[in-house]
């Protein structure tokens, strides 16, 4: 797409915002409640603010000002007023290619917004641990979210991704014609790495006479060594192993596919 000579600002919006699950067995409540303060540590607001703050510079926003909080018993909170950085639009890449790679937040840019959620959850019956971030990155003038896409994904755990990307508004140029969009996209894949591509099943479900794109990916395989909380493989028999593995995946599918799988004999591969 040929670079816009507009009138003034720039008054689209861009927001890209998706769904992050890691999942994890936890055998016991013991061991349920050690994974939850674990990711609650790994997620902390010094954390938090170390990968947003990298998420500004990535998408061309300064940074103004921060205030963060940790709480009890878990939880963490992060605010950070930031401004667009003084560029010449015409310097700017909106082609289509993968960025850079790499509780709660608000990071406010201006005229835009970056807020992130944490969401920790287990069940008491069959020791599975579901971690959810939920984030969203808002951008107003020549400054685009998706540059930032592979980096926060590959810094977040990710077995499940769902995300949605819109642009909303118009924008005039010099002669007074509106423009809806100011880039090119087919697809949010275009813009992720070749190895997140590899690693993910996806799915794509685009609007595009409404600017609206959304995509969904699902780990095609996973060592079963990495889900175990405080558990070791050699200590699990075949079918204990086979067990949760079935677990693991069924979990993965049904958040994948957003609703609840009947449990008929072997559904891993």
């Amino acid at each position: 797409m040929q670079k816009l000579k507009l009138h003034g600002f720039n008054n689209l919006t861009k927001s890209l915002s998706f769904c992050v699950y890691d999942i994890c067995y936890a055998n016991s409540e013991e061991e349920r409640d050690g994974y939850i303060a674990y990711i609650d540590e790994q997620y902390n607001a010094t954390r938090l603010t170390e990968i947003l703050s990298k998420t500004c510079s990535i998408i061309g926003a300064n940074v103004i000002n921060i205030a963060r909080q940790d709480y009890e018993p878990q939880g963490a909170s992060v605010t950070i007023l930031i401004g667009e950085e003084t560029m010449d639009p015409h310097d700017v890449d909106t082609s289509e290619h993968p960025g850079p790679l790499s509780h709660s937040m608000i990071a406010h840019l201006d005229k835009s917004h970056i807020c992130v959620h944490t969401y920790p959850e287990s069940h008491p019956e069959g020791g599975l641990c579901t971690f959810r971030v939920d984030l969203e990155v808002s951008t107003c003038g020549v400054i685009s979210p998706l540059k930032a896409l592979n980096y926060l994904i590959h810094q977040l755990d990710s077995d499940i991704v769902t995300i949605d990307y819109r642009v909303r508004g118009f924008t005039r140029d010099i002669n007074g014609v509106k423009h809806f969009i100011d880039h090119k996209i087919n697809s949010i894949q275009n813009f992720m790495s070749e190895d997140m591509k590899l690693k993910h099943d996806m799915m794509d479900v685009n609007v595009y006479q409404e600017n609206i794109f959304h995509t969904k990916m699902l780990l095609k395989k996973f060592d079963l060594t990495h889900y175990l909380f405080n558990s070791k493989l050699e200590d699990l028999g075949q079918k204990e192993h086979e067990r949760i593995t079935n677990l693991l995946w069924k979990e993965m599918r049904e958040i994948y596919y957003g609703r609840n799988i009947p449990t008929v004999g072997k559904i891993y591969i």
